[in-house]
């Protein structure tokens, strides 16, 4: 009877670890060309593994182009002089904290920088206004578009912000130009959706000449 327990025990015991030693499955990787609805550039990709730091990212939730695209004609339609929404995209990297977020929203005149010079944003030629910096970058725009009633005589005006929760990334030329050419992508596809006349002033490669 004994030896019987102790075959039971040790059989129970291996069933055991077999079940709890089973590794779960690894998330599926993708790549930074899969982040943000497919709306990245070859130039943005590059840009983005660099700011991230990998090329290996996690599964991103998709339609977020759409979505924007949608929430800035309803905010138009509305006449909201100003609005901004939850993140149009959230790259991730894979195995790391790192994230950054790029939104989208509505702006004032005076939301502008215009002569100011805030600490750590550098200003580019590029759009109605451009500002780099380590861990945020804007860029605003104005759209006129056939889906935005009434545009043609005032535009919508579109601030495109890409934030960093925590970035460590060194004040460099190179690090503002990266995540201003990852914004400039995704807006570009933003204003594209919209139907903006003339892609909002925004050439296909993003022009990063200082001011």
């Amino acid at each position: 009877m004994r030896t019987t327990k102790v075959v039971a025990l040790t059989m129970a015991g291996a069933l055991l670890a077999a079940c709890g030693g089973e590794a779960e499955p690894a998330p599926p990787r993708v790549t930074a060309a899969q982040q943000c609805d497919g709306a990245l550039s070859a130039r943005a990709v590059d840009a983005l593994e660099r700011v991230l730091g990998t090329e290996e990212f996690d599964a991103a939730p998709v339609g977020g182009l759409d979505r924007s695209a949608d929430q800035l004609a309803e905010d138009y339609a509305q006449g909201l002089r100003r609005s901004m929404h939850s993140p149009m995209c959230r790259p991730s990297p894979a195995r790391a904290s790192a994230q950054l977020d790029v939104y989208f929203g509505l702006y004032g005149e005076d939301d502008l920088f215009g002569d100011a010079h805030p600490v750590g944003l550098h200003p580019y030629d590029m759009g109605r206004e451009a500002q780099s910096g380590t861990d945020r970058a804007y860029l605003f725009v104005e759209c006129a578009s056939p889906r935005l009633k009434g545009s043609e005589k005032r535009p919508a005006r579109i601030r495109g912000m890409l934030r960093f929760p925590k970035s460590a990334l060194p004040d460099t030329v190179a690090t503002r130009e990266a995540n201003l050419t990852v914004l400039h992508s995704v807006t570009l596809a933003v204003v594209k959706r919209l139907g903006c006349s003339g892609d909002a002033g925004l050439d296909d490669v993003p022009v990063l000449k200082a001011k």
